[in-house]
């Protein structure tokens, strides 16, 4: 299935924006492959003008792909976006952009919003791209699956899968022998960063093996145990002001260790927009929708645990039917 009629040139809208989140900054500048540095030396997140100058030569852009409409929550910064990056029209309504793109990303990481955000789109039958997490709430994840099997088309990831760093460890997996125990750590909220710890090892054990998890945290400092079928155990932690932790990932096996930390974001981000484009193109989701309901239910029932005092919640407990 083909999801986009004229491949060679894919016209995107990015709609919405959150508090701590920049993404339609980056993503933007990364899609269409130009910026004007003054403006988005003043986006307000020092890291997306350092790691945008720190590009490769040639990386900026996405053959045929342009960001042509935005949206914001806030009309002033969908201004201060367009004119940071070049985007040609700004709407008033995220509606707005039905019948004039051929996808829609949605950059902002509040799960428990994306049902909504996401519905006018879905129900048009436009792909949607949603920022990690997809959801973190049950009902949501039960919409989500529901459209998926009405043939909707919807990716959601986190960056994190896509780190050359993490990529790197996966090859060098068998090194260590059999996988016993697997850290990484994160700063932020576990329902909105949790994902970014999550899936970047996610990929480093057998998915559909996921058993339970328990949160013996609270909400600004989540640890988070989940255990795996193989015998592996995985602790991440969501520490709110836990910056200096960010993306450090240890595997211990029963013959070593491999030891790696996330450093190039732009790869990172870059390999992400690439797969959502070749998708649009190509009508192949890069792996199965089944791993991103796994990982949902992961995230929802870390919540679901911490509430609970700590309760050890398997999966199992998390349903995505609708009936």
């Amino acid at each position: 299935m083909t999801l986009v009629r004229q491949p060679d040139r894919i016209r995107l809208a990015m709609l919405g924006m959150v508090d701590g989140n920049g993404h339609p900054y980056s993503w933007t500048a990364i899609l269409n492959g130009r910026y004007d540095a003054a403006v988005m030396a003043d986006c307000g997140y020092p890291v997306i003008p350092q790691y945008l100058g720190a590009a490769p030569a040639g990386q900026l852009g996405i053959d045929g792909v342009e960001v042509t409409h935005i949206w914001c929550d806030d009309p002033a910064e969908a201004h201060k976006v367009a004119r940071a990056t070049y985007i040609p029209n700004i709407v008033d309504h995220p509606e707005d952009v039905i019948g004039q793109v051929d996808a829609v990303i949605l950059p902002t990481d509040k799960g428990w919003e994306h049902v909504d955000r996401a519905r006018p789109f879905v129900e048009a039958n436009l792909p949607v791209f949603v920022d990690k997490p997809l959801t973190d709430q049950e009902a949501g994840l039960r919409q989500f699956v529901a459209w998926v099997r009405e043939g909707k088309a919807i990716l959601s990831t986190s960056a994190m899968r896509y780190a050359r760093e993490f990529v790197a460890v996966k090859e060098k997996l068998a090194d260590v022998g059999e996988v016993r125990l697997i850290t990484n750590v994160t700063p932020k909220s576990w329902e909105r960063y949790g994902i970014h710890a999550l899936e970047a090892v996610y990929p480093l054990l057998p998915p559909g093996g996921w058993e339970w998890v328990a949160n013996t945290g609270d909400e600004s400092a989540n640890i988070v145990h989940i255990h795996h079928a193989c015998g592996a155990d995985v602790v991440l932690s969501a520490v709110a002001d836990m910056y200096g932790g960010f993306g450090y990932v240890n595997v211990h096996g029963t013959k070593s260790t491999l030891q790696t930390r996330f450093e190039d974001t732009f790869y990172a981000f870059r390999t992400q927009l690439v797969a959502f484009v070749d998708y649009l193109r190509s009508g192949e989701l890069p792996f199965p929708f089944e791993q991103t309901i796994e990982l949902m239910k992961i995230i929802i029932a870390g919540i679901r645990s911490r509430t609970e005092g700590g309760r050890r919640v398997p999966l199992s407990e998390i349903s995505t039917e609708t009936s």
